[in-house]
C-alpha cells in the first residue's frame, strides 16, 4: 500500500499539532496504514504536549541496542532515554523481576523487604566519599524534588543556584530549577529564590575563553553564593546530557566556593549515572563528593522506573517529617531489578566497554569534523557523545533545520538518536554496544552528514 496522502493527512489532522516539513516526508515515506491507525489513536487519547505529540512511529519491540517498529524496521537506539545502560531485554534484569514478582511484588509502607535495603546497602557501597544514607522514588523528578525538600531542612534557606539550559524533570519544583524555556514558559509562578547562572559551556563561552577554560564560569557562581549570602544549595547535572563536559577544575571550584558559604552541592546524575561516562558515577571524573547525588532512569535496567538520592550522614535530619513518602518508595520488585543491572554493569564490564567504545567513537567523530564544515565541535565522556552542527564554524550559527535533515536520514538508514537545543546531535547508546555496531552507527552518521 502507498501510505503517503493519508500519513501526511494523519499527522496533520490535529490542528494543535506542529509537523516539519522533514518530518512529514519521512512520515509519507515509512508509515503504512496500521501504523498510521495507532498514531492517530494516540493523538485522539492522550493529551498533548511538546517534545512528546505527535508521535514518530509505534514500537513493538526492543532488545540489546535494537528497537522495533510495527513494519518491522529496526533501528539502533541511541537515544534510549538514557534508561537503556545494560540493553533493552536483559535476561539478567528480566529475570531478577520474574522471580521476585512470584514472592513479593510490592512491599506496603511501614515494612522493608530485602531487595530494597540490599540496593540501599549497595549504592552506599558504591557511591564515592562519605554518602551512605539513600532514598528511593519512583522517578528522577520525584528524587530531584526530595534533594530540595531535604537541602531546606538541613539548611534552614530556601535559594537554590541552578544553570540555565539545564533540565531536572517536569513538574512545579523541577522546572522553577531548571533552565528550559519550553518547560518554564506558561507555568505561571515558579518557586521563590531560584537563582540561575550560566552552564559552563566551552564552545559558547559567555567570558570568551576561546577553547581554554578560565573556569570564570565557576567564579561566578562564588560570586552569586557571596552576594546572596543566603543560599541552601548548588543543584546541577554533573554533565549536560546534551554532552556539555565540564571543564577540568570546574567541580572542584565549585564544592569549594559551597563550602565556604555554606550551601550544599546537589549533583543530577540521573540520565548517566552507572556507567555512561566511563566511571560508575560522573563526579568521579572531578574527584568530588557532593552532599546529595541523584540518580535514577537506567536504574531500573531499562524496565522499572527507579530513581534514588545518595547523600551524606550528617544529612539524615528529617526523621520527624515525610520527605518522600512515595507508594512505590521500596518497591521490591523494582529493586531486583535495579540490584540485577549494577550485577551487570560491574560483572559484564560495561563501565570498560564505556570507556573504549566512547575514545573509540570520539576519535571517529573527529575524524568526520575534518571533512564536514556543518560540525563546529564534537564532545564525549564514555558514551555520553555530541555533535553540534553550525551554518558556520566562525560565527556558531546553529544548524537547526540541517540537524533534522540528518537526523531523519540517519532514521532511514536503521538509526536513532535525539537532537537536543536544536542542533546537538546526541548519541546515547546502551554500554553493551560493540565497536563494530559502533562503527555501523557512525558510518551511518557519516552518510548523512554527506548527504546534508
Amino acid at each position: 500500500m502507498e501510505p503517503s496522502d493519508d500519513a501526511l493527512a494523519g499527522l496533520k489532522s490535529e490542528g494543535d499539532l506542529n509537523v516539519s516539513p522533514h518530518r512529514a516526508a519521512w512520515a509519507a515515506e515509512n508509515i503504512d496504514a496500521e501504523t498510521r491507525h495507532w498514531l492517530d489513536e494516540d493523538a485522539r487519547y492522550f493529551l498533548h504536549q511538546a517534545l512528546s505529540t505527535p508521535c514518530l512511529d509505534v514500537l513493538v519491540k526492543c532488545d540489546g541496542i535494537y528497537i522495533e517498529d510495527l513494519q518491522g524496521n529496526r533501528f539502533m537506539d541511541f537515544h534510549g532515554n538514557n534508561v537503556h545502560q545494560v540493553g533493552f531485554g536483559n535476561r539478567r534484569v528480566i529475570d531478577a523481576i520474574k522471580a521476585q514478582m512470584e514472592v513479593l511484588p510490592f512491599c506496603t509502607r511501614r515494612y522493608t523487604n530485602i531487595p530494597a535495603v540490599k540496593l540501599a546497602k549497595k549504592l552506599a557501597e558504591l557511591a564515592p566519599g562519605d554518602l551512605n544514607r539513600v532514598l528511593f522514588a519512583p522517578g528522577g523528578t520525584t528524587a530531584i524534588g526530595m534533594a530540595l525538600k531535604l537541602a531546606r531542612a538541613a539548611t534552614g534557606r530556601i535559594k537554590t543556584i541552578s544553570m540555565w539550559d539545564s533540565f531536572h524533570g517536569a513538574s512545579l519544583d523541577a522546572i522553577s530549577i531548571g533552565g528550559e524555556a519550553i518547560f518554564r514558559s506558561g507555568a505561571g509562578p515558579l518557586l521563590p529564590g531560584t537563582e540561575h547562572v550560566p552552564p559552563p559551556d566551552t564552545y559558547r563561552c559567555l567570558w570568551d575563553c576561546g577553547g581554554e577554560c578560565n573556569l570564570k564560569c565557576a567564579r561566578y557562581v562564588e560570586y552569586v553564593l557571596e552576594k546572596e549570602g543566603d543560599v541552601g544549595s548548588v543543584i546541577a547535572e554533573t554533565a549536560r546530557s546534551t554532552s556539555l563536559i565540564p571543564p577540568p577544575g570546574y567541580w572542584e571550584e565549585i564544592r569549594a566556593a559551597c563550602d565556604k558559604h555554606g550551601a550544599l552541592l546537589i549533583l543530577d546524575e540521573i540520565p548517566h549515572a552507572l556507567g555512561r561516562t566511563g566511571k560508575m558515577f560522573t563526579c568521579e571524573h572531578y574527584n568530588v563528593v557532593p552532599d546529595m547525588l541523584v540518580i535514577g532512569k537506567g536504574l531500573g535496567g531499562g524496565i522499572f522506573p527507579l530513581a534514588a538520592i545518595i547523600v551524606r550522614e550528617k544529612l539524615n535530619v528529617m526523621s520527624h517529617q515525610a520527605l518522600g513518602h512515595y507508594t512505590h518508595e521500596k518497591n521490591p520488585v523494582a529493586c531486583a531489578a535495579a540490584l540485577a543491572t549494577i550485577e551487570t554493569i560491574q560483572e559484564d564490564g560495561l563501565i570498560e566497554n564505556a570507556k573504549n567504545v566512547g575514545a573509540y567513537a570520539l576519535e571517529r567523530m573527529r575524524a568526520m569534523m575534518q571533512k564536514h564544515k556543518i560540525i563546529g565541535e564534537v564532545r564525549g565522556l564514555g558514551l555520553l557523545l555530541g555533535m553540534e552542527l553550525v551554518r558556520n564554524r566562525a560565527m556558531r550559527e546553529r544548524a537547526t533545520d540541517e540537524a533534522e535533515r540528518v537526523m531523519y536520514s540517519a532514521l532511514r538508514k536503521g538509526l536513532s538518536f535525539k537532537v537536543t537545543m536544536g542542533n546537538i546531535i546526541t548519541l546515547t547508546p546502551p554500554l553493551t554496544i560493540t565497536m563494530d555496531e559502533m562503527g555501523r552507527a557512525l558510518e551511518i552518521l557519516d552518510a548523512s552528514l554527506r548527504e546534508v
